[in-house]
């Protein structure tokens, strides 16, 4: 920019204080020119001196003279580089005389760079590192310019005046021969018009600024009032006076001119509206001007808008107006239009109001409630106060909240994190706050919701109101706004009163005497002269004790004046009867200053004072009413003007005094003037000096809003990732486009760092943003809270990451714990380290305040690292105290104890988490402790009974007397005797026994079940030992049960358990790991209640006696054998049957095809899922019937249907070949004579039903040749009865016995108990299969909820793709998951492929899919997930539909099937790639409501794992589980199935045996004990007694005790 146009400039914007000296200024712009005879260095030689007929050089002259001395003179390397860039030639001179100076490199390496430009910084660097070389250079070169006198023109110093503070430019003058003044005029003139013209940075013409058709602005300054790249010049508006006085400056900004309405300008009747719209502005007559303009893109379009509006314009009404576009959205035609309210359908959508502050949201709470209240519209608040149950959450449709809150609740997949998927519009109030330190909340829930709205197609409408802000454009742009429908701004003349605003600097040093003095004196100035007029004033400060101070100050400099009857309101018609009712108050202060025509108002006053306050001061009895800033965003109490005394406040999150937010400011002046009383109103803001220009520029909009995103991006992005929207660099990068951040580092990025080159060559800041992503990830990856792989760019969530994003941790306070947190601490230590967190950094010590903290030291519990001189330790004090209940006398003290409190709870509660994650028992239990503590506040050491409603008196004798007595025991005494004990009478005693009562206790027993040599199953029993109280217990008592090791140190297995008034009993299972070579001698079950102090009991389980099983050998060897043939089979017909299915036989049907198919010894074939053994099973059945005679039969025995109907099915396609015939029989045919030969497969079930019934079946057992005994991995006591009873009956029969199962650890018993040959021992590991078989596991500490599945949504989705265009199948616990389960994973999939195809495949078309959705009999339920690639399977769907999926699914169709647990046994598809979605089911008690949380069994967990087994190809298995349960799962995955018998956990075997001794077929207990030997159970006995609570191993001896109980 040249000088002269900076200069011209200048002159336009300069403030008063440089008009002095303006015209001299303008006249030594003459006296700067070179002409004959003058050296510059006066004015006296002007323009009056030239010579007119004095010859110019050309330019060509220059040129050659230039180039003439150039050839003349050898430059060095510095200088050529410095000359060689023409902007630096004038700078020479000062740049000699920076780098000759004596000052080092460091010192002027920042103005060295300032004055040669960003650009040249490598050349900067140079001159640093040859400085002396460079001082020589220039010093010869400049030394050599003067010697040729006009070849090189001379270089003449420029001041530039206004804001650049007095820095010097160089401007080089070429020789001026002569120069009229009229000349000059004309070359400055078209100097000044081409400046004018030129752009200030690009370089190139701009486009003409876009029309925007809805910006109604008196002034054309709006977006362009920035005169300078950096908002340090700026026009005020038109009007504006500025005036120094001895105490203060003032500057007056005057009511905004009016905008002429527009011809298409008219004004709504309410009575032109619908009749919805019409019963919500009941008492409106017509829309304001601003409603009118706004209405048609309000309530007759969905699109996103941004209002920008003076506050009291009515922008609420606006919001309302899009809340009735919801509503009208969401209703039912039908309902008759009288009845509108029946006809809203309120459980389909959801409206979020975002209010900055919890006043403000009480009071949209209010008044969104009353005028809805006509349509049963639920308005409530939702902030950090006002928590809602999942009920209320589900009642309510409109919820008004805060950022943060917001911010909390999308964090959440699921409770409360539910909302944001029935939302359909997001209003934020006062969104200029992006402005503001929290505004990078502001920006991450806008980001939040537009990600959302792209990734899952839905409809949210963002409406955004703000205050009149500048750079409006950007920030609609940031919402999506369109800028020709959704953008409206209004400048401040759309006020409903137009405001004269007072900006007062008062002069004296922050804080000192004589700047309160001053204070004191404008205040008391500005609000005489108002009253004087006739007017009322409310005057603001900014805490409870001033308000009083204020209006003492006010009295006292009246009454010093002579003037406080200026005051006085006696005169008023209702005084005397106001000062009546002001008299009953027991508010002194109050009542004194009513008599002199004032009035305070704050939060601490008693309601019925301030609703006194408010009536009297509405009707004009009080003339100054002081108060605090609650009043303005609490209660609508307009007054002439106001007064804002003072801008410090104290910010008890800050720990300090900071500035009063512009926010408060504008909503404060909000009030200044009575509409329809008074045509104008003026507001007054009395700040230090050095404020004076923050609030001018801020509350006249003055300044571009900028981003502050940037230091809140790293908590940011870790929540983006917990949430499972980002998995990795490309995700955050896209995330980070829906910022303000990247909108405004686009338009001004030299705010943020960047030049305009790099907007030029990466106009999206791809690289910018992909910078700041990683360096945030880094530090998150360093923190321990994301693992970040940089090859690939991935995020992946950890324990910490995720819990820091739930209790909203800041990432400083994590790098804190991962420093501190041990697994072994005491109260004292974790305090010490929950002080230190970053959320108590603004907290301050303050030396007023250090002699209580003293007095709190001396007195609290725990030891106090630091003591009062750090931060941390104060606020461990304060903490304390809050907990020993003592409450500070300092009011900033009394705040910061709040905050402590509020945010400690958060922390504690997390750090829990931490160490629940980690396993550590000792620390967990402390954090427990210390959560209940903050949370009662009460310490552990305190009597538990505190936390009942017990009286005093009560307490106090109960704690004098009975301390040392346990609840527990106070519990069983009677009323007489505690009343006795705590020496009160029964009556007292009788409350105490009651809360000993309702104390939450309860009994704990387990029972020791090993599942292995080093595997132990802890079967624990929790009841309930006390009575409830809904009053006092609500509806749900939470508590922890956990196992930890005989050192208190870890945690070995861990449940979260909730007890209801129905629940009684809770059965909780335990498997841990036992060392072999060194087993512990005992563990600790512990239960801690959640919420109540003291609710604690432990157990502790002895291992010394414990005898476990002997580690299994019985596992057989996969030989490395040849494959056999189809050939080996003799039977051609078949033969060919089974060609059709097999192209030969695998190593494991190999290695056991002859001793099972060849032989007749009994057999036991134990392999892993897919191996081949029902295809062995059924050839050996084919065998046996070959060379049997006619009528032989063969029985299949199935644990269960869907398994004997596989194997009906699958026997038949080879039953015509084998010339025989396959059955399924129950009951009644089972035994019957054959006539040919015959399969018949029964159920378990039926064959101890049939065998129970003792029919003749001793001529069809002699004709029985085979038993085959499928799936004996899942052995009950009715399969295991039905097979010991068939033993029994066919011990003196020839009938072959061949059972197989899946891999089991031990099954050395099972071939015992068939009496197996062991040359037909065949038991496989579960790693002998022939295919191949990839298995992941990812592990949760989650627990079992909708947010575990939520977060199990991202790595399901990543398992699919990881074998793209394969099928998949997701077992999910139960029916009411598969369709939460694929709506998560048809977002994940639109996230990750921007498209809403889903698992679609590309070449198939929605048109192909219709002739397959025309024969679905739930269109409407299945349509839009099979369209997306989606399908389920499940008994809850029609079978035609089934059938229709399964078809697709075939076809290639459908590629992700969703299936719950209970369907594995049915469903008859596999798939490449299996996801187990959780290992946990929420078990639901027979005729009761009681719901416990069970584990998967391991047997339909391997049914799954089997579904990823192919015959070609491989397959992929990923299990999600529990981490507490990835050991044993993986453990039995790996090694096989634990078996044992279940005969004694069931009544199956007591009834059986009842009627049996009924009917006489048990005569005695020898009959018993002869039954009772031919069980699986008498051979696990000996081989785990422990498990069934046996301490001998006689078997005989054992089976006669079971006998003895039975026959009880």
């Amino acid at each position: 920019m040249s000088p002269a146009f900076a200069g011209h400039l200048e002159f336009l914007v300069s403030t008063s204080e440089d008009s002095a000296d303006r015209d001299k200024r303008l006249l030594d712009e003459w006296a700067r020119y070179n002409v004959p005879g003058n050296t510059g260095a006066s004015a006296s030689a002007g323009p009056s001196n030239l010579d007119q007929d004095e010859h110019w050089d050309t330019v060509l002259d220059v040129l050659n003279s230039n180039a003439s001395s150039s050839s003349s003179t050898s430059h060095g390397p510095l200088i050529a580089s410095i000359i060689s860039k023409p902007e630096l030639e004038h700078v020479l001179e000062p740049l000699l005389a920076l780098l000759s100076s004596s000052r080092a490199n460091e010192a002027i390496s920042e103005e060295l760079v300032e004055t040669i430009g960003f650009d040249n910084i490598e050349l900067s660097v140079e001159l640093l590192d040859k400085r002396q070389e460079a001082v020589q250079q220039i010093s010869e070169y400049l030394h050599g310019s003067k010697q040729y006198g006009h070849s090189t023109p001379p270089v003449q110093s420029v001041q530039v005046n206004g804001r650049g503070k007095g820095k010097q430019r160089e401007v080089a003058t070429p020789g001026l021969d002569s120069l009229s003044p009229d000349e000059a005029r004309r070359r400055m003139e078209e100097n000044l018009r081409a400046n004018a013209e030129r752009p200030l940075f690009t370089g190139t013409a701009q486009d003409a600024p876009e029309a925007l058709p809805h910006v109604y602005t008196s002034g054309s300054l709006v977006q362009g009032n920035l005169l300078s790249h950096l908002g340090t010049k700026y026009v005020l508006p038109l009007g504006t006076t500025r005036h120094h006085y001895e105490e203060y400056e003032e500057v007056t900004v005057p009511p905004a001119k009016a905008v002429p309405p527009r011809a298409s300008e008219r004004l709504i009747a309410v009575s032109e509206l619908d009749p919805l719209a019409r019963g919500s502005f009941q008492g409106y007559t017509s829309l304001n001007r601003i409603q009118s303009i706004v209405f048609p893109t309000a309530y007759q379009s969905n699109e996103n808008m941004l209002v920008c509006a003076p506050t009291g314009a009515g922008k609420t009404d606006v919001a309302m107006l899009t809340v009735l576009r919801v509503i009208d959205q969401h209703l039912d035609r039908s309902v008759p239009s009288g009845n509108m309210a029946a006809g809203v359908k309120r459980d389909k959508f959801k409206v979020i109001y975002v209010a900055p502050m919890k006043a403000l949201a009480a009071e949209i709470v209010r008044k969104l409630g009353k005028r809805l209240k006509w349509l049963n519209i639920q308005v409530r608040e939702l902030t950090g106060d006002m928590q809602l149950t999942k009920q209320e959450i589900n009642e309510t449709q409109i919820i008004v909240t805060t950022p943060e809150k917001w911010d909390v609740v999308t964090r959440k997949p699921t409770g409360e994190g539910e909302l944001a998927s029935k939302v359909k519009l997001l209003i934020i109030d006062e969104v200029h706050l992006l402005n503001d330190e929290r505004g990078a909340v502001i920006e991450t829930i806008v980001a939040r919701t537009l990600r959302q709205v792209e990734s899952t197609q839905s409809i949210i409408r963002i409406v955004g109101l703000s205050a009149t802000l500048p750079n409006y454009i950007d920030v609609g742009d940031f919402l999506s706004v369109n800028r020709q429908t959704g953008l409206f701004y209004f400048d401040s003349s759309f006020r409903p009163v137009p405001l004269e605003q007072h900006f007062i600097g008062v002069k004296g040093k922050p804080n000192s005497p004589t700047a309160k003095k001053n204070l004191d004196k404008v205040v008391y100035e500005k609000v005489s002269e108002l009253v004087r007029e006739g007017h009322q004033v409310m005057v603001f400060v900014h805490a409870r004790k001033e308000t009083v101070k204020a209006a003492e100050a006010l009295k006292e400099a009246a009454q010093a004046d002579g003037i406080l009857d200026d005051f006085s309101c006696a005169e008023h018609p209702q005084f005397e009867f106001f000062r009546r009712d002001i008299g009953q108050s027991r508010n002194k202060e109050m009542r004194q200053l009513f008599d002199l025509g004032f009035g305070i108002h704050h939060a601490g006053m008693l309601r019925t004072d301030r609703n006194m306050m408010e009536r009297m001061f509405e009707a004009r009895a009080i003339k100054v009413l002081c108060c605090t800033a609650t009043l303005a965003w609490g209660v609508n109490l307009p007054a002439h003007a106001v007064v804002i005394k003072g801008t410090q406040v104290y910010d008890s999150s800050k720990g300090q005094f900071t500035d009063l937010s512009v926010l408060d400011v504008l909503q404060v002046f909000g009030r200044a003037g009575r509409p329809g009383m008074e045509s104008s109103g003026v507001g007054f803001i009395c700040t230090n000096e050095e404020k004076l220009t923050h609030y001018l520029d801020a509350v006249t909009s003055q300044v571009a809003i900028e981003s502050r995103f940037i230091g809140g991006m790293i908590d940011s992005l870790n929540a983006e990732i917990a949430l499972g929207t980002v998995a990795n660099v490309n995700d955050a990068v896209k995330w980070l486009g829906y910022t303000y951040l990247f909108v405004r580092m686009r338009k001004n990025p030299f705010q943020y760092g960047l030049g305009w080159d790099a907007i030029a060559e990466d106009p999206y800041l791809g690289g910018k943003r992909t910078m700041l992503i990683t360096a945030a990830a880094s530090q998150l990856a360093e923190s321990r809270m994301i693992a970040f792989d940089r090859n690939t760019g991935s995020f992946v969530i950890t324990d910490l990451g995720r819990i820091a994003a739930k209790y909203y941790i800041r990432q400083k306070s994590i790098e804190i714990f991962n420093q501190m947190f041990r697994p072994k601490m005491s109260d004292a230590d974790v305090l010490a380290m929950l002080s230190k967190s970053t959320e108590f950094d603004q907290i301050q010590v303050r030396e007023n305040e250090v002699p209580e903290l003293k007095l709190f030291e001396e007195v609290i519990p725990c030891q106090v690292q630091g003591g009062t001189d750090t931060s941390a330790g104060k606020v461990n004090i304060l903490l304390q105290a809050y907990i020993s209940q003592m409450r500070p006398e300092d009011f900033a003290l009394v705040s910061d104890q709040a905050y402590a409190a509020q945010n400690g709870g958060r922390i504690v509660r997390a750090l829990l988490e931490i160490a629940i994650s980690r396993k550590w028992a000792s620390v967990s239990a402390v954090l427990m402790g210390l959560s209940k503590a903050i949370e009662k506040r009460l310490w552990p050491f305190d009597n538990p009974l505190k936390q009942f409603q017990l009286k005093a008196d009560t307490m106090h004798m109960l704690e004098r007397w009975a301390d040392d007595y346990a609840v527990s025991e106070l519990a069983e005494m009677s009323a007489e005797d505690l009343g006795k004990l705590i020496h009160l009478n029964p009556i007292h005693g009788a409350a105490v026994r009651n809360a000993a009562k309702q104390f939450p206790t309860v009994k704990i027993t387990y029972s020791l079940r090993p599942l292995g040599a080093d595997v132990l199953k802890i079967v624990v029993k929790v009841e309930r030992a006390f009575n409830w109280s809904t009053k006092i217990h609500g509806q749900v008592e939470p508590f922890w049960l956990w196992v930890e090791d005989h050192e208190g140190v870890n945690i070995l297995q861990l449940s979260h358990l909730i007890f209801r008034q129905s629940t009684t009993v809770l059965d909780v299972d335990f498997v841990i790991s036992v060392p072999t070579h060194k087993p512990p001698p005992s563990v600790t079950i512990r239960f801690v209640s959640d919420r109540w102090m003291g609710a604690e009991e432990e157990v502790l389980a002895s291992l010394e006696d414990l005898v476990m099983p002997s580690s299994s050998e019985s596992h057989t060897p996969r030989l490395d054998i040849p494959f056999l043939p189809l050939a080996v089979i003799q039977h051609p017909p078949l033969r060919d049957v089974l060609s059709r299915r097999l192209h030969g036989f695998n190593a494991i049907q190999s290695q056991v095809f002859w001793s099972i198919t060849k032989t007749r010894l009994h057999a036991l074939l134990c392999a892993p899922t897919g191996s081949g053994k029902s295809v062995i099973g059924q050839l050996a059945i084919w065998e046996t019937l070959r060379s049997s005679p006619s009528g032989s039969w063969c029985l299949v025995v199935a644990p269960r249907r869907s398994v004997a109907l596989d194997v009906t099915s699958e026997l038949r396609l080879a039953s015509r070949a084998a010339e025989a015939s396959v059955d399924l029989v129950g009951t009644d045919r089972l035994f019957e004579l054959p006539s040919r030969k015959v399969v018949r497969v029964v159920t378990a079930a039926d064959l101890f039903a049939a065998l129970s019934r003792q029919p003749d079946v001793k001529q069809a057992l002699t004709r029985l040749r085979l038993v085959l005994c499928e799936s004996l991995e899942l052995l009950d006591a009715v399969y295991e009865l039905g097979v010991s009873l068939l033993l029994h009956a066919t011990q003196m029969y020839p009938v072959r016995f061949v059972g197989l199962s899946s891999s089991l650890n031990d099954a050395a018993d099972m071939a015992a108990w068939l009496d197996v040959d062991p040359l037909a021992l065949h038991s496989f590991r579960p790693s002998d299969r022939d295919q191949d078989l990839s298995v992941h596991t990812h592990t949760f500490t989650i627990p079992q909820s909708a947010a575990l599945f939520k977060a199990m949504a991202k790595p399901a989705h990543s398992a699919i793709r990881g074998a793209p265009g394969e099928p998949a199948i997701v077992f999910v616990p139960s029916r009411s998951q598969c369709t939460p389960v694929a709506l998560d994973l048809i977002t994940q999939c639109a996230l990750e492929m921007e498209s809403a195809k889903g698992y679609l495949p590309d070449d198939v078309s929605i048109e192909q899919l219709e002739l397959y959705l025309n024969r679905l009999q739930d269109y409407d339920g299945l349509r839009d997930f099979i369209t997306r690639g989606v399908g389920f399977f499940h008994e809850g769907i029609a079978k035609p539909d089934r059938l229709l999926m399964l078809e697709l699914y075939a076809e290639g169709l459908i590629r992700v099937l969703i299936v719950p647990r209970d369907a594995c046994w049915t469903l008859p598809v596999r798939a490449v790639t299996v996801v187990v979605m959780g290992t946990q089911y929420v078990y639901v008690t027979p005729g009761s409501e009681e719901r416990q949380l069970r584990d998967y069994p391991l047997e339909e967990i391997v049914r799954m794992q089997g579904k990823a087994v192919r015959h070609h190809g491989a397959g992929h298995f990923h299990l999600f589980c529990q981490a507490e349960g990835k050991d044993t799962i993986t453990r039995f995955l790996n090694d096989g199935l634990p078996l044992e018998s279940r005969l004694l956990e069931t009544e199956t075997l007591r009834t059986w045996f009842e009627d049996r001794r009924k009917d006489g077929s048990i005569r005695d207990k020898q009959a018993a004990v002869d039954v009772l030997s031919f069980t699986f159970l008498a051979r696990r006995l000996v081989s785990n007694p422990a498990y069934y609570d046996a301490r001998s191993t006689a078997v005989n001896e054992l089976l006669s005790r079971i006998a003895d109980e039975l026959d009880k």
